[in-house]
């Protein structure tokens, strides 16, 4: 009989206004989320997937005006 994974962990949960931190190609960067989104979105030319179960974040970066989108699971809350 084959074994049946373990899901994995659920990510945590952001609002906006959380300070948090990500991995880039550019090394840590870190912004406020400012709008959450829990249904698909296009978003600079590409489709993003989001669902209330799994939204997506809009973050405004602290050094730039530069906004991206990023799941949960990649974000990490700051103090602050």
């Amino acid at each position: 009989m084959p074994t049946r994974k373990a899901d994995p962990a659920p990510a945590t949960r952001f609002k906006v206004g959380d300070h948090v931190s990500w991995n880039s190609e550019a090394g840590q960067v870190s912004g406020v989320i400012s709008k959450i989104h829990t249904r698909d979105f296009d978003y600079k030319g590409h489709t993003h997937r989001a669902s209330p179960e799994d939204p997506q974040y809009e973050i405004k970066s602290d050094k730039s005006d530069h906004v991206a989108a990023h799941r949960g699971k990649v974000l990490h809350r700051l103090p602050r």
